[in-house]
């Protein structure tokens, strides 16, 4: 057995007409599967009967992309303007916790005042109402409790000091 040796030339053209089969197949079979995928959806699935024709339905989806990038604006607008806001309240408490460290807050005195006086101020001058709170008071009484000595009968023993 001989074997002769293929020039280049040769070998070259056996490769490109296998490929060229090869693609050729491959092209068959999907074209195959594809119908075979179309006829068992066709026997699965019913063909979609729509109530609308097809011009409609593409007006009703232009209606409602329309209503969508209204919306969508209005969100942007609303959320727009909620940063605004919130950014203005941040720096309003920037400026208040500045003002806070500035000034220094007294420390307010304790002022006796009687419940007249008190009266008078809130009420004014005109006003003039006597309340002695003193009067409304309970009054307690104290009792006199009388020590009883227990050792009265007993007469005291000679060495005792008292």
């Amino acid at each position: 057995i001989c074997r002769k040796r293929l020039s280049a030339r040769r070998k070259h053209t056996l490769k490109s007409c296998m490929l060229v089969v090869a693609t050729n197949l491959l092209e068959a079979e999907a074209t195959s599967k594809t119908e075979e995928r179309e006829k068992f959806l066709a026997g699965k699935c019913p063909p979609l009967e729509l109530p609308y024709s097809k011009e409609e339905l593409l007006e009703l989806c232009k209606k409602l992309h329309e209503q969508v990038d209204a919306s969508e604006e209005e969100r942007y607008s609303i959320e727009f303007k909620l940063d605004m806001v919130l950014n203005e309240v941040k720096d309003l408490n920037i400026k208040i916790v500045d003002l806070r460290g500035k000034f220094k807050r007294p420390h307010l005195k304790k002022v006796r005042m009687s419940a007249d006086a008190m009266l008078k101020a809130l009420l004014g001058s005109k006003h003039t109402v006597n309340m002695d709170l003193r009067a409304n008071l309970k009054q307690v009484k104290k009792e006199v409790k009388e020590e009883v000595r227990i050792r009265t009968n007993i007469p005291q023993k000679p060495g005792s000091g008292s």
